[in-house]
């Protein structure tokens, strides 16, 4: 009967164990969410950052660089694209 009731005692004090191990886990998992959430802000902010830079770059060689035949080409068939899209999504508007 005393082995039946150390058996016991040794499970529940694994059980306690396993308890405070999960209970880590889970406030270990809430803390790495936070972090990546933060990460992932960050992130999205350096895109933004990275997006104006590219625009402004952009800008920068349109407005002061000569072109050539070819990249006068290619912006042409960038501007067409965004016309197209825009075309795409007034008409979408008005539907």
């Amino acid at each position: 009967m005393e082995d039946l009731s150390l058996q016991l005692k040794s499970i529940q004090d694994k059980l306690q164990l396993l308890l405070k191990q999960q209970q880590l886990l889970q406030k270990e998992n809430q803390r790495l969410k936070k972090d990546l959430d933060k990460a992932l802000m960050d992130k999205d902010g350096q895109d933004s950052v990275l997006e104006g830079l590219k625009q402004q770059l952009e800008s920068a060689a349109i407005g002061g660089a000569k072109w050539s035949p070819a990249d006068k080409q290619q912006m042409e068939k960038r501007i067409d694209g965004y016309l197209k899209e825009i075309e795409k999504c007034l008409a979408l508007l008005n539907s």
